[in-house]
């Protein structure tokens, strides 16, 4: 799916499909996600790269992103929507059982300078199974003053 890049020059290049996660518009205020991510179809392929330009508001700006991705090919009864996760292996200790830690994931990035800045994120594993996934987004420096974010996913 090709989408209209209003921040640049992208476009599709060969068969490496680009869709728009996110439109660069400023990001929600107060510290909030986006209530209402664009839906990405991924089925059948195995990695996402993200694509990202960030405009801070104010000196201090940051934004996270949420990427949650839904085995399934559209909502059902239930949940639909799962986070990646940080694992942390325990030590490993003769005659005595283990407990590893694992925590679902958010991904920050904190501005360097006042203009543009463009980052890549990934790739992120999707072992072609994953049928759909979507990047809520928020300020998380300046809440009072947040930045636009653009945010392009390439599959592969």
């Amino acid at each position: 799916m090709a989408g209209t890049f209003p921040h640049g020059n992208q476009g599709i290049i060969g068969a490496v499909p680009l869709q728009v996660a996110r439109l660069y518009v400023a990001l929600p205020a107060a510290g909030a996600f986006d209530p209402s991510p664009t839906e990405l179809e991924c089925m059948g392929f195995d990695y996402v790269i993200l694509f990202m330009t960030y405009t801070r508001g104010a000196a201090g700006g940051a934004f996270t992103i949420r990427p949650e991705f839904s085995p399934y090919a559209s909502d059902t009864a239930g949940f639909n929507w799962f986070r990646n996760s940080l694992y942390d292996p325990d030590a490993v200790v003769a005659g005595s059982d283990s407990t590893s830690e694992f925590q679902a994931e958010d991904i920050k990035y904190t501005s360097t300078a006042a203009g543009d800045e463009s980052v890549i994120y990934g790739p992120i594993l999707l072992a072609g199974g994953i049928q759909r996934m979507r990047i809520p987004a928020a300020e998380s420096g300046q809440v009072g003053d947040p930045g636009g974010l653009e945010i392009i996913a390439m599959f592969f």
